[in-house]
């Protein structure tokens, strides 16, 4: 099974600092990754993963169906979410806002669907963002005046499969991790 961008254990450390294992954890764009399991297999105990593909949403229940206390699926579009508000301590996002920036209107649905995942939020929530997009072309979706969080930067190295060594000042050598944390205002 692939991944896209990044496993857990390139994640591991970021997501352990912002997201605790027993906070309620929305997955955006859920799709067929492997995270939210190997999450549950480092111990955090409640995911929601939700994708517009119905298709992916089915087969990942079946897969995971001895699992379901601890991962639901449910068919569920990231702009429009069917979810009660400040239900979530965390939503994490690998690759999905990339996704939806690809498409037609993906300035209006980058803003719905970043109003929706501050919406479903807890007060101190955390929206955690895996991206290729390099700051400059991300953080002005993120920083927005009605958007009351503060947005920090990291980065991690791409995995790679060859033995070549790259330098981390390559910016197509490392994934962008955005963390915007609800309630807690920008310096």
């Amino acid at each position: 099974q692939f991944d896209w961008y990044q496993r857990y254990g390139g994640l591991k450390e970021m997501l352990n600092q912002y997201v605790k294992k027993t906070d309620a954890v929305l997955m955006a764009g859920a799709g067929n990754s492997r995270l939210s399991e190997e999450m549950v297999n480092d111990g955090y105990q409640k995911i929601l993963n939700v994708d517009v593909s119905e298709v992916a949403i089915k087969q990942m229940a079946v897969k995971y169906e001895d699992r379901v206390e601890q991962l639901q699926w449910q068919k569920m579009n990231i702009c429009s979410l069917d979810l009660a508000d400040e239900t979530y301590d965390a939503v994490v996002d690998k690759g999905t806002m990339d996704s939806i920036l690809c498409g037609d209107g993906s300035t209006a649905n980058v803003a719905k669907m970043c109003q929706e995942i501050h919406r479903v939020l807890k007060p101190n929530g955390v929206y955690f963002i895996v991206s290729y997009g390099v700051p400059d072309n991300r953080l002005s979706y993120l920083e927005n005046k009605e958007l009351q969080w503060k947005v920090t930067v990291h980065t991690v190295p791409k995995p790679t499969v060859s033995a070549v060594q790259v330098s981390e000042a390559d910016a197509n050598a490392v994934h962008y991790l955005y963390v915007c944390q609800k309630g807690v205002k920008t310096e």
